[in-house]
């Protein structure tokens, strides 16, 4: 089995008020402090294999987790990092809170390092609003060749993943109607946004090249395509589901990618060729998807056509359905999304909150409860 790990951000916000908590780069110098103590090496280790890491953002920090080849550890390892960051987290009066974007109009704080500071200054606002949090898949490829291929044949995928893992509909203290807002934001980068088919690994790298030739980008990290390859390890990234809240959906949300991309190498190997969707109609299918999430009809990922959401994930499960079947993961996924389709997305239960207490900070202390829950 592919081996497979996750990223997930998340705000940090103070336990009684919900506000922001400009802590992150002191819980992660104390957690690493902690673990050097421990026989550590100087990196913040949990058990299950995670590791935190500072984000852009003072109000953020990140759980990064070690690759597993079984579901159950994977989620083991999830649950294991939120609960981590959180324990480091109280140390400075804060928890953790796996919102796709903060509900607060509150300016963050950035982490000051040589590279952040240069992109603020090329960048200017896109950076220092930046506060969002996503949830980034890493599964292995056995070559450059077998990732762009994965890349060609998932790419018609992904707005269903960025519908199914909608968790961000407020930003600045307003509703903004969106489901998935911070997709919105996020393609405020240069590179950001799906892409064309490339057909060869030589096309992705001449690809790579020729964009930072333009002055614009200041280093690889800023290639920002909603499914990359990694730049560090021998994997592809998938880039577009929210923070989930509810640690269930994050790890059907993996279970889902780690399968699409075994499907699109069989098909790779087996000569079968990738649908020939264009950039322009993706781009709709992920705005739309980030508008409604699951709430309205999305773009149907093989019809092209707007169809009820339950049909495009229907399509989605039935596609994954032999690698899931293969890892022994279909039984646990297609429980997990029929909850997310009958209860709604971390969206839907923030708009609930806030429906029901009418502050937006209830919104957050809620999220944050359920966060570690």
């Amino acid at each position: 089995m592919r081996s497979f790990g996750v990223e997930e951000e998340f705000l940090l916000v103070n336990v009684q008020t919900g506000n922001h908590a400009a802590v992150g780069e002191n819980l992660v110098a104390a957690a690493s402090a902690k673990s050097t103590r421990g026989g550590g090496g100087g990196r913040s280790t949990a058990t299950h294999g995670n590791t935190l890491t500072t984000e852009v953002q003072r109000e953020q920090v990140e759980a990064v987790s070690a690759p597993f080849t079984c579901l159950s550890d994977l989620a083991a390892a999830l649950k294991e990092g939120r609960a981590e960051a959180n324990r480091q987290a109280l140390v400075f009066g804060a928890r953790i809170a796996a919102l796709g974007t903060s509900p607060l109009p509150e300016l963050p704080h950035l982490v000051q390092t040589s590279r952040y500071r240069a992109m603020e200054e090329r960048f200017g606002l896109a950076l220092r609003e930046q506060l969002m949090c996503g949830f980034h898949v890493h599964v292995s490829v056995n070559s450059p060749d077998e990732g762009v291929a994965a890349l060609d044949r998932i790419r018609i995928w992904l707005p269903t993943l960025i519908a199914l893992s909608a968790n961000s509909p407020f930003w600045q203290g307003k509703d903004t109607g969106y489901a998935s807002f911070r997709y919105q934001v996020w393609r405020r980068w240069p590179t950001a946004g799906p892409t064309e088919i490339f057909g060869s690994a030589r096309a992705y790298y001449d690809l790579v090249e020729m964009l930072l030739s333009c002055d614009v980008l200041l280093d690889r990290g800023q290639i920002y395509f909603d499914a990359r390859l990694s730049a560090t390890y021998p994997t592809i990234e998938i880039r577009v589901p929210d923070v989930c809240t509810d640690p269930a959906h994050a790890v059907a949300v993996a279970a889902v990618v780690r399968a699409l991309v075994e499907m699109a190498a069989t098909d790779w190997a087996e000569g079968k060729p990738p649908p020939a969707v264009p950039a322009e109609m993706l781009r709709l299918a992920s705005w739309r998807a980030s508008r409604y999430g699951i709430e309205d009809e999305l773009i149907h990922p093989k019809l092209n056509r707007p169809r009820p959401a339950e049909e495009s994930v229907a399509a989605l499960l039935e596609h994954v359905e032999p690698a899931l079947s293969e890892t022994g993961d279909r039984s646990l996924v297609e429980k997990t999304i029929r909850q997310i389709l009958a209860n709604g997305t971390g969206a839907s239960r923030q708009r609930t909150v806030m429906n029901s207490a009418r502050k937006l900070r209830e919104v957050v202390l809620d999220a944050a409860k359920r966060t570690t829950a």
